[in-house]
């Protein structure tokens, strides 16, 4: 199988939704890193309308998921953590 160019993975993302495009603030990347980020449990979910803006979408299909785990993953391997010191 062929892999898709950067530039290409982001025209699928925007072809596919809003949900899919990761600079996106709700989007599900977004949500994930944002739950890695602040040491929550994996709970993949994204907002439409932007984070806490709207309804909260969790019945998601397994392409969802897993581009909500892909924002918590890549978080985790960075180790962005918030300090609540």
């Amino acid at each position: 199988m062929n892999q898709l160019t950067a530039e290409q993975d982001q025209v699928v993302r925007v072809l596919r939704g809003s949900q899919f495009q990761r600079e996106r603030h709700g989007s599900l990347y977004d949500r994930g890193s944002a739950d890695s980020y602040y040491s929550r449990v994996e709970d993949p979910h994204w907002y439409p309308q932007g984070t806490g803006r709207g309804e909260r979408i969790t019945n998601l299909n397994p392409e969802e998921i897993a581009e909500y785990q892909a924002g918590y993953e890549d978080n985790e391997l960075h180790g962005d953590k918030k300090s609540w010191d």
